[in-house]
């Protein structure tokens, strides 16, 4: 039984999309997310009471951290269809320079 698999242009061509519509999907949901999480938002849910200070920072450093893994896994989303959609055209130049070497040979 061989290891060896292959995936087709398409099928990468197809993959990279879904990436790439994912991450602009949690783009939107970040955009979302935002104003409703920012500093002043979660201030004026919990109010200026002096004990409810220490609650909101937490609120609101929970929220920087969400925001940012948020944005890291956007970004390694967009990474991933980048390279699919890269190893895709390698892929299909590699197929044609065998093409043009077999079209040589029957010269």
């Amino acid at each position: 039984m061989s290891d060896e698999f292959y995936i087709g242009h398409s099928a990468l061509e197809k993959l990279s999309g879904a990436f790439s519509r994912e991450a602009d999907l949690l783009g939107e949901e970040l955009a979302k997310f935002k104003p409703k999480t920012d500093a002043e938002a979660i201030h004026d849910g919990f109010g200026f009471l002096t004990e409810s200070e220490e609650v909101t920072s937490a609120y609101i450093g929970l929220a920087e951290q969400m925001t940012k893994a948020i944005e890291g896994l956007q970004e390694h989303a967009y990474a991933i269809a980048d390279k699919l959609k890269e190893n895709s055209h390698n892929s299909v130049a590699a197929d044609r320079a065998i093409e043009e070497q077999f079209k040589g040979g029957d010269r």
